[in-house]
C-alpha cells in the first residue's frame, strides 16, 4: 500500500511535469493571420490594411512589456489612419486593446509566439536571440519558397 504522503508527492511531480510546457521559454515560428477576426480591408480593396496587421502581429508574436504593447497598438492605429481610414483605425485600436491581453488564451494574444502565461515580460538578451533565430528561419523558408516559384 502506498502512503498518503507518497501519493501527494507523486501527484505534485506529475502536476509539475504536465505544466512545464506552459512555462517553457521556447518561441514558436512567426505566424500571422492578417487582421485576426477583423477584415483585412474593404469590400473594394480586400487587403487594404493587411500590411499594418502583419506588422502588428510581429509585435504581438514576440511580446514584451505593457508599454511595448501600447506602442504596437498605437502604431496599428496610425498605420490604418494613414491609409485614409481613421474611423476603422479607432475600431481596430479598441479591438486590440480589449482582445489582445496576454492573459486570454487566444492565438492572437500579446506574446503569442511564447507559451501561454508569459504575460508582460521584458525581452531578455536570450529572448532577443531567439526572436532573431526564428526570423532567420522564416526568411530562409521564404527564400526557398520564392526560389521554387521561379
Amino acid at each position: 500500500m502506498i502512503k498518503p504522503s507518497r501519493i501527494s508527492t507523486l501527484l505534485l511531480v506529475v502536476l509539475l511535469f504536465s505544466t512545464t510546457h506552459l512555462l517553457s521559454e521556447e518561441l514558436k515560428p512567426f505566424t500571422s493571420d492578417g487582421c485576426s477576426s477583423f477584415p483585412n480591408g474593404t469590400v473594394q480593396h480586400q487587403s487594404l490594411w493587411i500590411n499594418c496587421c502583419i506588422q502588428h502581429d510581429f509585435s504581438y508574436w514576440k511580446g514584451g512589456t505593457r508599454e511595448q504593447r501600447l506602442k504596437a497598438d498605437n502604431e496599428l492605429e496610425i498605420c490604418v489612419s494613414k491609409i485614409g481610414k481613421p474611423e476603422i483605425a479607432k475600431i481596430m485600436l479598441y479591438g486590440v486593446r480589449v482582445g489582445g491581453s496576454p492573459y486570454i488564451p487566444t492565438p492572437y494574444r500579446w506574446g503569442y509566439g511564447w507559451n501561454y502565461l508569459r504575460g508582460y515580460k521584458k525581452l531578455s538578451d536570450n529572448d532577443l536571440k531567439e526572436v532573431k533565430r526564428q526570423l532567420n528561419k522564416t526568411i530562409t523558408i521564404l527564400q526557398e519558397f520564392d526560389k521554387n516559384l521561379k
